[in-house]
Parts: structure tokens; sequence; C-alpha cells
């Protein structure tokens, strides 16, 4: 049986979901993300950008960091997730993050990850993994258009706050 991974990650909520919940969650993110790549949904915004990765991060309860390939107009080309780590931490790699985008053409990136704390202010190491991915990501003409910190309630962008 194929169990898809948003089934996956909804069965492993706090306290659970019943199986009809969350098979109806879970049909709904995919739809949700299959309609974002055929309208080539943009995620200039960062309203929108934050509301559709706290879809897809904010009830994790390990820190998962996930990335949006963009093309030159912001238009989504794809969003993987790249890197998985404990409940306050995931190792990222620049090199992977590059590799990735390169091989999808992409123009631009977002970043996101979420705090299981549900704390979504940016810590140092976030800024720092950010001025990292942007310089590394700027040699090979991408560019950073966001990374946010998102939780099952609230998100931050990191462009709003001037860290980008």
């Amino acid at each position: 049986m194929n169990v898809s991974p948003h089934k996956q990650r909804l069965e492993k909520l706090p306290g659970g979901l019943n199986e009809r919940d969350s098979s109806v969650l879970s049909q709904a993110l995919e739809i949700l993300e299959s309609r974002a790549m055929v309208s080539g949904l943009l995620l200039g915004d960062p309203d929108v950008a934050e509301r559709f990765f706290r879809l897809r991060l904010g009830h994790e309860i390990r820190e998962h960091f996930e990335v949006a390939f963009l093309d030159a107009r912001n238009r989504l080309i794809a969003v993987e997730r790249l890197f998985s780590g404990s409940i306050d931490g995931a190792e990222i790699h620049p090199r992977i993050l590059v590799q990735r985008a390169l091989a999808l053409n992409a123009a631009a990136v977002l970043l996101a990850h979420n705090h299981p704390s549900g704390h979504c202010e940016p810590s140092e190491a976030d800024r720092a993994i950010t001025r990292r991915l942007k310089e590394v990501l700027a040699m090979v003409e991408v560019r950073v258009v966001d990374h946010l910190v998102v939780s099952a309630s609230q998100g931050t962008s990191m462009a709003q706050l001037g860290q980008i």
C-alpha cells in the first residue's frame, strides 16, 4: 500500500488524528500542491509563502528544511524537503542546495524551516546559515527571496525583518 508523505506526517501529530481526518487533510495538501505547481504559484508574497509552508511544516515534531525553487518571475518550479533533523535543529549542506537549484534551473529560492517549539524568531544559527546560503547561491546566480521560520500558528519572514 502506498501511503502519501502528507498522511505519514499527519499521523505523527501530537494527540493524533483519526483515520478520516488524516485522510482528508492529506488529500487537501496534495491538491494544494498540485494546483500550486499547475498554476505557477507566486511565492514572492511573504504572506502567501508563510501560509504555504505553515501547511507543509507547521505540525512537524522534528525540524525540517524545505526549499521552494522558483523561476525568474518567482513562480513555483518545485518544493523539496532537503534536510531533516531533531526537535531543535537540522544540519544544512549548501552543496546539496546548490546542486538541486542548478538541476531545476531555478533563478531563485525561498528557504523555509519549522521550529517545533512554536517560537518563530530566527535564531543566530538561522541568520548565519541564511547568510552562508545566500553567499553560495549568489556564486551560481540564484537569488534567495526569503527564509521563513514557521510553526503551526505563526511564521516569520527574515526578508521582512531585513535579514536577507
